[in-house]
């Protein structure tokens, strides 16, 4: 069976929810895995941080570096690179996880969470896939995995939140550009979304307890990425896969192992997620 055994994964945002799931199942594999993210310290109020998921990898059969970056940062994502190809000499997986949100309306959101939200989820994707791109075109089976919703454009999903939307879209985007100016060179570029809201700490700010009880565990993201990036890179690109699709294709059809609190209720659609 296909694996990430021997490969290098840099995963952003790695330190809590999502990130740090796919880091480590693919730790399971026997993966090599760069933590990135800001979080060296313990939060007070976010579990989590870069040097307990490197905790976790070596745990769970992986081995693991911890690098403290700010991804709005070029000069730290490139010593990222640095560090990353210094200790596993190759990097054969970027997975653009990290990401800000403010659901808010045009005239309640500020400029400063405008440019956040801009600097971390589409410039740092375009700064960070850039980046690794040297060490990714030499790579064997390269993958860039971006987590980012299909473009739909259905104007419901601009009305309350229109500067995330604009900047989960330009994740997206890049994906899509990126795909078809690599499509010869071997490089996969593939967006991942999840059909339904995840249990993450953003989510239970979002919407507290009763938001999360109704939500999936973050496992089913990093099994879906996992399942794509065991995939032939030259013949897996340009896709913007949900969670639930790619399991399916695997042969999954029972999904209540995900559910974050089993019996709470019905499932809560994500965001950009028609019903």
């Amino acid at each position: 069976m296909p694996s990430l055994q021997g490969k290098t994964l840099v995963i952003t945002g790695a330190s809590r929810g999502i990130g740090r799931a796919i880091a480590i199942r693919a730790a399971r594999d026997g993966a090599n895995i760069a933590v990135l993210g800001k979080t060296e310290t313990p939060h007070p109020h976010l579990s989590g941080t870069i040097h307990e998921v490197v905790v976790e990898v070596e745990a769970a059969g992986g081995r693991a570096l911890a690098i403290a970056t700010d991804v709005r940062f070029e000069d730290q994502v490139e010593r990222a690179i640095e560090r990353t190809v210094a200790e596993f000499g190759q990097i054969d997986v970027l997975v653009n996880n990290a990401g800000a949100i403010a659901l808010l309306g045009t005239q309640a959101t500020s400029l400063k969470q405008f440019d956040l939200m801009h600097d971390v989820n589409v410039r740092a994707t375009f700064l960070c896939t850039q980046k690794c791109l040297p060490q990714l075109l030499r790579a064997q089976n390269p993958h860039v995995l971006t987590m980012s919703p299909p473009l739909n454009l259905a104007a419901q999903w601009f009305r309350n939140h229109v500067a995330y939307t604009i900047s989960k879209y330009a994740m997206s985007m890049c994906v899509l550009g990126m795909a078809e100016e690599f499509a010869d060179r071997g490089v996969a570029f593939n967006a991942l979304w999840p059909r339904t809201i995840i249990a993450t700490a953003a989510i239970e700010r979002l919407g507290g307890e009763q938001m999360v009880s109704r939500a999936r565990t973050p496992d089913i993201v990093a099994d879906a990425a996992h399942a794509i990036l065991i995939r032939k890179a030259s013949e897996c690109t340009g896709n913007f896969f949900m969670d639930e699709d790619v399991l399916r294709a695997t042969g999954l059809s029972d999904f209540s192992r995900y559910a974050f609190a089993p019996g709470a209720g019905d499932l809560v659609p994500d965001l950009f997620v028609d019903s």
